[in-house]
């Protein structure tokens, strides 16, 4: 049904050009890391897997899961809740790791967490949630990049419906984690997973803006800017 709706929609005002879908585990779980500039992305995130063979599920704030209809959709296509930093956690991580692996299920998730506060949109510093995940579920974590989402929607900015838009979106190889396995999950693993994971989703960003992003990667917490909501 939500196929039916979004398909239509999304194919209306835009191209999706979707590069290396081979990369894309044909079956079996996964987390896919893309990047993240625009508030349209799970939509484009959403057609491409979904034009590659798999259906995307997302990892959202429970408090989502409570709002009618909202709620409803998202438990009748399996996607994940998970509570915020912050909050009360009434679940388990490890238990959410073990519901993807067990179902097979191939589950978006953001490294950067919020849209990228980065000027020219390359990918900011990342988070530890996809890295974690991939880890706790000792599943794949493939990259992804995709350029030309902000002609759609800008970042906080307004949709723009015509002319139809070109979008590239493009898959990666699985990031090897092989060196992280079995040793004490602690801040510093972490760390350098993600860095290695935002290295990979970097370069695929940059073959499709035919760019070199820059040496170094944008951090809020250096330029005085929020993790998380709206930050212009």
């Amino acid at each position: 049904m939500l196929a039916a709706l979004i398909l239509p929609f999304m194919g209306a005002i835009s191209k999706l050009v979707l590069h290396d879908t081979d990369k894309l585990p044909k079956s079996g779980a996964f987390v896919l890391a893309p990047n993240h500039y625009s508030e349209i992305d799970p939509l484009v995130i959403g057609v491409a897997m979904w034009r590659a063979g798999r259906m995307p599920r997302f990892l959202a704030k429970a408090s989502l899961f409570r709002v009618p209809v909202l709620g409803f959709l998202m438990r009748k296509t399996q996607q994940v809740p998970v509570e915020r930093t912050g909050v009360a956690r009434n679940s388990d991580p490890l238990a959410t790791a073990r519901h993807i692996t067990d179902n097979g299920l191939a589950v978006v998730i953001y490294p950067e967490g919020s849209l990228t506060r980065d000027p020219d949109l390359w990918p900011m510093r990342g988070k530890f949630g996809a890295v974690r995940m991939a880890l706790e579920a000792g599943i794949p974590i493939i990259p992804a990049a995709h350029w030309g989402t902000q002609k759609v929607l800008p970042r906080y900015g307004k949709l723009s419906l015509f002319p139809r838009k070109r979008i590239d979106l493009i898959f990666g190889e699985p990031v090897d984690l092989s060196t992280y396995l079995g040793k004490p999950m602690n801040s510093a693993l972490l760390a350098e997973a993600t860095e290695r994971v935002m290295d990979a989703i970097t370069s695929l960003l940059e073959g499709l803006r035919g760019e070199t992003a820059p040496v170094e990667r944008w951090d809020p917490s250096r330029n005085n800017q929020s993790e998380t909501g709206h930050f212009e």
